[in-house]
């Protein structure tokens, strides 16, 4: 069995790979550890950094970053959104969004090292904000993103759902194939 340590301090994160990765025959093993989260102008670039600083744990290493991007707001929070999430909550986002257009996206990108070798996995999924937050299941911006065709927010839904179109699921599942065991 192929395993590989997913590096994040996101329990919930954690439980998504573990269970998207266990689909392709790969086991998982989490790493809570704090990872820098640079000033920079892509997500690329914040995995970059985040995978030069697990180069100490051996054999497949995982790590990720995702955003949510607004285009009315110039893609804002974008490679900011855990850190102004941190901060401020949703109440700047919602009412800069009052009179703006809601449509949203939300974009990962996951990092994969083994050695010196990297592998880079996107994944993304169009939505809009919703009005206000709705849902307790998942975590981060889920609670205010209605994805494209569906009258919920991810935090309105089983894990399940979410898994079958999210951002970071869409990047996990190609980690997936990646990895999968021959034969199966």
């Amino acid at each position: 069995m192929t395993e590989v340590t997913f590096v994040s301090t996101n329990p919930g994160k954690a439980r998504e790979v573990r269970h998207l990765l266990a689909e392709y025959g790969v086991k998982v093993a989490w790493r809570r550890r704090t990872l820098p989260e640079p000033q920079a102008e892509g997500l690329e670039e914040v995995v970059a950094a985040k995978l030069d600083s697990v180069r100490d744990i051996p054999g497949y290493v995982l790590v990720e970053d995702s955003g949510l991007f607004i285009p009315s707001l110039g893609g804002f929070p974008g490679v900011y959104s855990a850190h102004f999430l941190k901060l401020w909550g949703f109440g700047p986002i919602l009412e800069l969004l009052r009179h703006r257009d809601r449509h949203a996206y939300f974009r990962t990108v996951a990092g994969l090292q083994r050695g010196n070798r990297r592998w880079w996995f996107e994944g993304d999924v169009r939505g809009r904000i919703a009005p206000s937050p709705r849902g307790k299941q998942g975590f981060g911006y889920d609670p205010i993103f209605v994805p494209r065709g569906w009258s919920v927010t991810f935090a309105e839904a089983p894990l399940e759902k979410k898994n079958e179109l999210s951002h970071r699921a869409r990047a996990v599942r190609k980690v997936g194939e990646h990895l999968r065991p021959a034969g199966k």
